[in-house]
C-alpha cells in the first residue's frame, strides 16, 4: 500500500469505527460483532503503525490509553461550574419555583427535568469541532485536566459529527459507571484481594483521575451531557431542550429519560415517576435536576455564588428503613474466615422485603456499638447490598461477644495476625469450609460443573458420598439417584459434566483449588507463564514476584499452598483421574527460547500486553526486574531505573524499532 492509500484507508477506518462506537455506546444500536470491531480496529492500528505519518489526532486508537507521568495537571475553568441546591420534597420544589414565578415577574417557565445521574462532573471542551481537554469539576473554578482518561470514553466523541459546530464549544456532564459494569469491576477487584469500590460514582470517579489510561479504557465508564459552559462563533440554541438536541446531532450521549414539562405539576408528576423506576434504570439515579428552559430566563435569574437560581436538585430519599436486629449470626467462608451476619426482623426497603444484612467484619460491630435486639437504620447500599448505617435506638444490653468456638465444626476461632481484622476457623476439615470449597471447586469459573449446585452438594455431603474435591470423580450413578429430585436423566447429565470437566483448562484448576488471592485472572496469569502445574508448584516467591502481575502477598499464598503435603497428594491423585495439568501455548515460533526480556518507559502504538506476548509467542520470557540473568531490556519513551541498571550491568538495550524487528525477522 502506498502512503497516499494508506491516508485515505486510516481516514475510512477512523470514520466506520467512530460511527460504530457512536451506534453502540450513544444510541445502544450496535450493527457488527464484537469480534469484526476488533478486527477493524487492529487493521487501523497497522496501519498508523506503518505510516504514522497519516495518523488522525482524532483517531479512534486515543481510546485504547496511555499513561502520564506525574501528577494530574490543573486547569482554570472558563466558566466556573457551579453546584446545584437540593431540595429534598415536593414542597421544597414548589418553595424554589415560587422564587423563580417571582424572579421572572410572574412569567411561568416551560421546565426540564433531568434524572441526576450519580457520577463524576466534567467539563470538555473542542475546538473547531476537536476535543482539546477534558477536566474534573475540582472546586468549581479549577479542575484536573483527564484529556487522557477522558479519551477512552467511547459516547464521547473526539470530533463533532456535525459540520456545523461553534468554534469554540464547553459542555458539561456526568461521567457515570453503570450498575452492571459496575459489579463486574468489584468482583475483578474481590478476586485480586483489592479494596472494593463502595458505589458507582466513587469508582466513576476514582477511573476518571488515574495515571494509566489504559486501566481507565478497561472500565467502559459512559458519559451524558447535561449542559453547556462556552458557546463560541456560532448562534448558540435559545432554550435547554433545544441545546440538548443539538447535542445529540454533535455526536454525544443525551439522557433518552430527559423531559420538557409544561409546568411545575406535570415537572413534579416526572419526579414522582422516576423515583418509583429508579431501580429499573441501568445506572444509579439519586434524583432529578429542575431547570428553566429559556436561556433568556436563565439569564434574567442569574445565579448566587454557589448556585444557579434557575436550576434545582430534587433528591430522591435514600432506601432507608429502620427494623430490630433479631440475632447476629456468624457464616464460615471456604478460607475459614468467619463473618458476622445481622438477621433482622422483616422490613420492606427499596422495592424489597430485607431479612439480613451484612456486618463486613467484628470491628464493624464494635464501631456501630450494635447487638441483638437494637432497633437499627438499614440501608441498601448501592441499590443492592443491604447494610446496617446506625444504632437508632439502643434496646439491648451488654455488648456482642466474639464466638471463641466454629459453629460448624466446634474449632477454636483464633485472629491469626493481630494487624488483620479477619478471624478465622483454623480446621481445615470444617465441614462448612469444605461445602464452600466445593461450591467454588464446580463454580462456572472453575471447573464448571452443570448440575452439582448448592443443593445438591449439601445433600453429597450429608450421604458422605463427597469428602474432597477428588470423591467428586467417584461419584456413581447410585449416589446421584439418592438426591432429592434426581431421575436418571439428570444424573446421567451430571456425571457427563463431572467428566468433561477434567478437561478444564490448567487455569481454570488452579482457580479452582481456591487459593488465597488468587482470582481468575491470576490464575490465568500464573498458568500461562509457567504452563504446567508442576512447574508451578516448583516456582520460588523469587520466580513468582518476577511476574510483572503477581505481588509478594499473592506469591507467598502460591508457595504456601503447594507446599502443603496433603494438596501435592491432591494433584497426584487428580492426575491419576486423567486431569489435564497443561496450559496450551500458542507458540508461533522457537526463535526466542531461553532469552529473557525486561521493558521500561512507554512504547508508542504499542501496549504492554502485546509487546510481552510477541516475546512469549515466540519462546522467549518477559521478567519485571532486571537481573545479570536478563538478555534484553527494551526501552521505551522515559525508562525507568531499569534502563539505568542495564546499562551498570551491561545488559543490551533495544529501543522499540529494533525489538520490532527482531520478532518481526
Amino acid at each position: 500500500m502506498t502512503p497516499s492509500q494508506a491516508k485515505v484507508e486510516i481516514k475510512k477506518l477512523s470514520h466506520q469505527i467512530e460511527e460504530h462506537n457512536h451506534r453502540y455506546y450513544v444510541l445502544d444500536q450496535p450493527s457488527i460483532s464484537d469480534e469484526e470491531y476488533d478486527r477493524l480496529l487492529k487493521e487501523l492500528l497497522a496501519l498508523e503503525k506503518e505510516f504514522p505519518q497519516h495518523k488522525l489526532s482524532t483517531s479512534p486508537s486515543q481510546r485504547v490509553g496511555a499513561k502520564v507521568e506525574g501528577d494530574l495537571p490543573t486547569v482554570a475553568h472558563r466558566l466556573k461550574m457551579l453546584s446545584l441546591d437540593n431540595t429534598y420534597s415536593i414542597e421544597e420544589v414548589k418553595l424554589w419555583y415560587e422564587r423563580v414565578m417571582k424572579g421572572l415577574k410572574g412569567h411561568k417557565p416551560l421546565l426540564t427535568a433531568e434524572p441526576k445521574i450519580d457520577g463524576a462532573s466534567c467539563a470538555l471542551t473542542y475546538k473547531q469541532g476537536e476535543l482539546v481537554l477534558g477536566a474534573t469539576r475540582g472546586d468549581g473554578s479549577v479542575g484536573e485536566d483527564v484529556t487522557h482518561n477522558v479519551r477512552t470514553i467511547r459516547s464521547i466523541p473526539l470530533k463533532l459529527k456535525s459540520l456545523l459546530h461553534p468554534a469554540w464549544l464547553e459542555v458539561h456532564g456526568e461521567v457515570y459507571m453503570d450498575k452492571k459494569d459496575f459489579a463486574r469491576l468489584n468482583q475483578e477487584r474481590k478476586e485480586q484481594g483489592e479494596e472494593l469500590f463502595v458505589n458507582p460514582r466513587n469508582a466513576a470517579s476514582g477511573s476518571l483521575k488515574l495515571l494509566d489510561s489504559r486501566m481507565t479504557a478497561r472500565r467502559h465508564l459512559r458519559f451524558f451531557v447535561h449542559s453547556f459552559g462556552v458557546w463560541e462563533g456560532k448562534k448558540h440554541p435559545n432554550s435547554q431542550w433545544k441545546f440538548l438536541q443539538q447535542c445529540r446531532e454533535y455526536g454525544f450521549a443525551v439522557n433518552p429519560h430527559n423531559r420538557l414539562c409544561k409546568n411545575l405539576d406535570e415537572t413534579i408528576a416526572f419526579c414522582q415517576d422516576t423515583q418509583q423506576k429508579r431501580q429499573g434504570l441501568p445506572y444509579d439515579v439519586d434524583g432529578i435536576v429542575i431547570k428553566v428552559n429559556g436561556l433568556k430566563m436563565q439569564d434574567q435569574l442569574g445565579t448566587t455564588l454557589k448556585s444557579p437560581r434557575w436550576a434545582v436538585a430534587f433528591k430522591f430519599p435514600a432506601y432507608q428503613a429502620t427494623t430490630i436486629v433479631r440475632d447476629i449470626t456468624v457464616q464460615v467462608g471456604r478460607t475459614g474466615v468467619i463473618t458476622p451476619v445481622a438477621e433482622l426482623e422483616p422490613i420492606f426497603c427499596g422495592g424489597v422485603t430485607i431479612s439480613r444484612a451484612t456486618l463486613h467484619n467484628f470491628d464493624e460491630i464494635k464501631r456501630l456499638r450494635l447487638n441483638s435486639g437494637d432497633r437499627v437504620l438499614v440501608e441498601r447500599a448501592g441499590d443492592v447490598i443491604p447494610k446496617i448505617v446506625k444504632v437508632s435506638e439502643k434496646l439491648s444490653k451488654g455488648s456482642f461477644a466474639i464466638p471463641k468456638i466454629c459453629p460448624s465444626c466446634g474449632a477454636k476461632i483464633v485472629k491469626e495476625d493481630m494487624e488483620q481484622v479477619a478471624y478465622l476457623c483454623m480446621n481445615p476439615s470444617c465441614p462448612k469450609q469444605l461445602e464452600r470449597r466445593l461450591l467454588h471447586f464446580t463454580s462456572r469459573g472453575a471447573m464448571d460443573i452443570d448440575g452439582l449446585g448448592e443443593a445438591a452438594v449439601i445433600q453429597l455431603l450429608k450421604q458422605g458420598s463427597v469428602k474432597d474435591f477428588v470423591s467428586i470423580y467417584r461419584l456413581r450413578k447410585e449416589d446421584l439417584l439418592k438426591l432429592e429430585l434426581f431421575a436418571d436423566k439428570k444424573a446421567e447429565k451430571l456425571l457427563t459434566a463431572i467428566e468433561q470437566s477434567k478437561k478444564q483448562s490448567l487455569s481454570r484448576l488452579i482457580y479452582g483449588f481456591g487459593i488465597a488471592n488468587i482470582g481468575e485472572k491470576a490464575a490465568s496469569v500464573l498458568a500461562g507463564h509457567f504452563g504446567s502445574v508442576d512447574a508451578l508448584m516448583k516456582a520460588t516467591q523469587e520466580q513468582l514476584t518476577s511476574i510483572h502481575e503477581v505481588g509478594p502477598v499473592t506469591a507467598l499464598s502460591v508457595v504456601d499452598f503447594f507446599a502443603q503435603p496433603q494438596v501435592r497428594a491432591l494433584i497426584e491423585e487428580l492426575k491419576a483421574l486423567g486431569f489435564n495439568m497443561k496450559e496450551a501455548k500458542i507458540r508461533k515460533s522457537d526463535k526466542l527460547v531461553g532469552k529473557k526480556f525486561v521493558f521500561t518507559g512507554e512504547l508508542e502504538n504499542l501496549g504492554r500486553d502485546e509487546a510481552w506476548k510477541m516475546v512469549e509467542t515466540q519462546g522467549g520470557e518477559v521478567a519485571s526486574m532486571v537481573s545479570p540473568a536478563t538478555d534484553y531490556v527494551v526501552a521505551g519513551d522515559k525508562p525507568g531505573s531499569k534502563y539505568a541498571k542495564a546499562l551498570k550491568l551491561g545488559i543490551m538495550i533495544l529501543n522499540q524499532k529494533q525489538f520490532e524487528e527482531m520478532v518481526h525477522d
